[in-house]
């Protein structure tokens, strides 16, 4: 089996020039070109920032709603009561609840991909925090999923919302699509991602803020950017 994976790998890479940075259109061509699996792979674009995130001012982190979606079904479960409960079911959540949710959530019953609460849910939120956190689950009024717009949260998370953070090194990975989106698709997926990443870059950011860019599936090796192009999507 390794060698049937090192054998795939290894005629990936030969699609690859490993010594060019590609621009948007030929970097998703080519990682188009790359699906390999018996699967619809996902699209991801990686970021290396020039940031450092031990500063809160530097601490990138945000929610974009992806023109094309992710290709993915999500669940999303709220946390809300009264009114704002029936909101989050007219709009479509899957699941909805305040301490049964948390209950559940405490008994190891995670069948959903992201959470909303109203902010005051937070404090209930908060008791299972230790659970959610490490999961990336936490809801956060920056990405917007603390929020008494319950209706309008679960729209943008059901049309493709992906909330995004940078981790301690400064990487952000977000999935923009699957393999079988078209080009167009997966770029303004791509673009609408990069313009939202370079609005909340930092004042106190020094030098290059966008260092590192690549596009990758699933199951595949990466195809650098260039950062530059990157940079200079507005």
């Amino acid at each position: 089996m390794r060698n049937k994976v090192a054998k795939r790998v290894q005629n990936l890479l030969t699609k690859i020039d490993d010594t060019k940075f590609y621009d948007v259109e030929s970097g998703i061509s080519t990682v188009k070109s790359l699906a390999s699996a018996k699967f619809d792979e996902t699209v991801e674009l990686a970021l290396k920032l020039g940031v450092d995130p031990r500063h809160a001012d530097q601490m990138i982190r945000g929610a974009v709603v992806l023109p094309h979606g992710t290709g993915k079904k999500v669940r999303v479960a709220v946390f809300a009561k009264g009114v704002k409960a029936d909101e989050a079911k007219a709009a479509g959540a899957d699941i909805v609840g305040d301490e049964d949710l948390a209950e559940e959530i405490k008994n190891g019953n995670i069948n959903f991909d992201m959470i909303i609460a109203t902010p005051d849910m937070m404090a209930l939120v908060g008791k299972v925090g230790r659970i959610l956190g490490p999961k990336g689950l936490m809801p956060n009024p920056k990405t917007g999923t603390v929020t008494m717009d319950i209706s309008k949260a679960v729209t943008n998370a059901k049309s493709g919302q992906i909330n995004f953070r940078v981790d301690k090194k400064g990487n952000i990975h977000a999935p923009i699509g699957k393999a079988s989106f078209s080009e167009d698709k997966i770029k303004d997926n791509m673009l609408e991602l990069i313009k939202t990443i370079n609005r909340l870059k930092p004042a106190t950011a020094k030098g290059k803020f966008i260092k590192g860019g690549a596009l990758s599936l699933t199951m595949s090796p990466s195809v650098k950017l260039d950062t530059q192009i990157l940079m200079d999507v507005k």
